[in-house]
């Protein structure tokens, strides 16, 4: 019988002797289904783990999720035949390619490729992470969101966050009210700001605000509306002077700081008055909802334009990216004058991979500029900078020159920031033979921070270039990158030696691969893609009048390996979880996949899901008679998907075989692997011939 292949390797036994000794083999072994894959879904109670969003609160989202309703809110969509079209909003284009099947609960764009669902709709375009789209949609819905299995410590943390993110909000309106609605907030606050340049249309969209300079104007009012003295301490806004509540910001310009869902994270505060003892600008203190390290001001107003125009401006301070934004630029954050910090890129790289750094062209710019480039290039950043002349910032040259003249100049004078540092550190050593040697091992270990196979081309070529600015030769420079690149893989080596896997596959090691090759993978792939799409629209159907089609597949691949048996991991994935959850009592669809909170899932999902071909509903009007759609015969579809998956393992345990037959010079053995061959040889037939597949050699 053809399942006797499929044991994968057990307790002192290879599959050849569960081959021929199957009937014992299978009387002794039972299989555990593999509950290693909890998500959001579908996820059990764990002592470790919270989950915030509960099971309950996930499913009525996702039952009254709409994706034309939810896609045309952001895009024009219009109906062409069972789908919508539109422009996309992921690129510029004229005309339109951008799909929405409401059927599949899908997009695509057909011009920049972009695919999804809903939610991650929600996630590419707004920037939101997958639980802040979730509770997005809940909003939408009206759904209220539970939560569950949360640690007491994790539950306080929760409500303090939230407590502080109520505190900000009621501040912003306090601070905005009283610059606009008070004369000492119009005549300090209100004439300042004007005075700087900014229209009253740009200070409400950025929720700009003055704090009064009496002693606690804000204070008595958060406190008479009865907020928590500790938590108003927390946010910086109150501080306690001779045991007195204080504001902490009188007397100044107020810039809310908000996060990626416009949220107010925390503020900063201008000295608008000559006051040499005090600082110039106050930040909120880190807490539960400000960590500054993770923070770029101005990201929540620029990140669709960062997106569009796929390039992040980057300035120093507050008022630079406000003036931008009035000049119609708009893809610009601020890094508020500190190091760029990974989590800072990680930010932009959301955005996109193209960083241009705009500082002041004086000597605390440049540093200021350089500070975080490795880092910047470790997470494949390409990195231009401009410097702003004349003394001036960037506030104040585009208030100088105006908006069509500073995006001129910003396009024409930009650098490439890793010969620009070259550069600069050529010129501070001068003919110091010692400082040189410095500014060699310097770029040679910033070029080897490019470190991702894909940016291969443009390290080679910064090599190139900085050899001939260094007047070396550029095989030296090569090989002193390539050291720095091997002294940093042996400590990521050390570090992880007990993690890396030992992989046991005969054969000798693929140099090149041919197009026959190629195309041979690719059928593969496709092959194993079809099985999954199967299993997901047709798992639940009547396969007899007792069994479904999931009953039927896993009970073909009852003692199998899948992840052994199938070259595409995550694939085989899918088919794992699908398992679990269906041996839970769950009836899981491509619906549970395609908002599976792993994103590699999804997106594999919605490809795999896309599936190009559809009878046309003019059809009849054509021709006669009926069609067979897939739905006729999904049958068949699961049937030969599922046994193109076996005939590709019986091949592959035939050329093992073949390969030890090869090897073998032991008679009695030879006897043995011989009767192996028949019996596969003869279950390869049986195979083929319920396939109606012919195999050549």
């Amino acid at each position: 019988m053809i399942r006797t292949i499929w044991g994968g390797k057990g307790r002192g036994m290879t599959w050849k002797n569960k081959l021929i000794f199957y009937p014992f083999y299978m009387a002794c072994t039972k299989r555990a289904c593999p509950h290693h894959y909890p998500t959001l879904l579908f996820k059990k109670p764990s002592p470790t783990f919270a989950t915030v969003i509960s099971q309950h609160s996930i499913q009525q989202i996702l039952s009254r999720i709409d994706i034309v309703e939810i896609v045309g809110t952001f895009v024009k969509l219009k109906k062409r035949g069972t789908n919508y079209l539109g422009l996309c909003p992921f690129h510029n284009e004229k005309s339109p390619s951008f799909t929405v099947s409401p059927s599949k609960e899908i997009y695509k764009c057909f011009g920049c490729g972009r695919s999804g669902n809903s939610i991650g709709f929600i996630m590419e375009h707004e920037k939101y992470s997958y639980v802040e789209a979730l509770k997005w949609l809940a909003q939408r819905y009206n759904v209220e969101i539970e939560e569950t299995q949360v640690s007491p410590e994790q539950k306080l943390q929760q409500q303090t966050a939230d407590s502080l993110y109520i505190i900000n909000s009621f501040a912003q309106k306090f601070f905005s009210d009283y610059l606009f609605n008070t004369d000492e907030g119009q005549d300090i606050g209100l004439s300042y700001l004007k005075e700087r340049g900014f229209r009253e249309d740009i200070i409400q969209k950025f929720q700009l605000g003055f704090n009064p300079e009496a002693r606690d104007a804000f204070a008595t009012a958060a406190l008479q509306a009865q907020y928590n003295m500790e938590l108003l301490q927390k946010t910086g806004l109150v501080t306690l002077r001779d045991e007195k509540p204080a504001d902490n910001y009188r007397g100044r310009i107020i810039f809310p700081v908000h996060n990626q869902s416009g949220k107010i994270l925390g503020f900063g505060a201008r000295l608008i008055k000559n006051n040499d003892r005090a600082p110039k600008y106050i930040n909120t203190p880190e807490n539960e909802i400000y960590v500054k390290s993770k923070i770029l001001y101005g990201s929540y107003f620029a990140r669709q334009a960062i997106d569009k125009a796929d390039e992040c401006l980057l300035v120093e301070g507050y008022t630079d990216v406000i003036s931008l934004h009035q000049a119609g630029i708009e893809n610009v954050v601020a890094s508020g004058g500190t190091s760029l910090t990974p989590d800072q890129l990680r930010l932009i790289k959301k955005y996109t991979s193209n960083l241009t750094i705009i500082y002041d062209g004086d000597n605390a710019g440049i540093k200021a500029a350089l500070r975080g480039l490795d880092l910047a290039l470790e997470e494949s950043l390409n990195v231009q900078l401009v410097l702003i002349p004349d003394k001036e910032d960037p506030d104040s040259y585009v208030n100088k020159v105006g908006a069509d003249a500073f995006k001129t100049f910003i396009a024409a004078n930009k650098k490439d920031v890793i010969l620009f540092q070259l550069d600069i550190a050529l010129k501070d050593a001068g003919t110091d033979s010692l400082r040189k040697s410095a500014v060699v091992n310097q770029v040679a270990e910033t070029i080897s921070k490019i470190n991702k196979a894909e940016d291969f081309t443009r390290q080679q070529d910064y090599i190139k270039q900085c050899a001939e600015l260094l007047k070396i030769e550029e095989s030296g420079l090569h090989a002193l990158v390539n050291k720095f690149i091997r002294e940093r893989i042996t400590k990521e080596e050390n570090k992880a030696a007990r993690d890396i896997p030992v992989l046991d596959t005969p054969g000798k090691p693929i140099t090149e691969v041919d197009e026959d090759a190629a195309l041979l993978l690719n059928k593969d792939e496709q092959s194993e893609r079809a099985m999954v799409r199967s299993l997901l629209e047709f798992g639940l159907w009547q396969w007899t009048e007792t069994e479904r089609v999931a009953d039927y597949f896993f009970k073909e691949l009852e003692a199998s390996d899948i992840e052994g048996m199938m070259d595409n991991k995550d694939l085989a994935r899918i088919i794992n979880i699908y398992k679990a959850w269906y041996r839970e009592g769950l009836e899981p669809t491509a619906k549970n996949f395609l908002y599976h909170e792993d994103l590699t899932l999804s997106t594999l999902v919605v490809n795999v899901m896309d599936y190009p071909y559809e009878i046309s509903h003019n059809w009849k009007e054509i021709f006669e008679g009926k069609i067979a759609t897939r739905e006729d015969l999904y049958r068949e579809e699961v049937f030969s998907t599922l046994n193109y998956l076996k005939l590709r393992k019986l091949k592959r345990m035939m050329d093992e075989n073949q390969r030890d037959l090869e090897k073998c010079t032991d008679p009695q053995e030879q006897m043995e692997l011989l009767v192996v061959h028949i019996a596969l040889k003869k279950q390869e037939q049986e195979l083929t011939a319920t396939l109606g597949t012919v195999v050549f050699k």
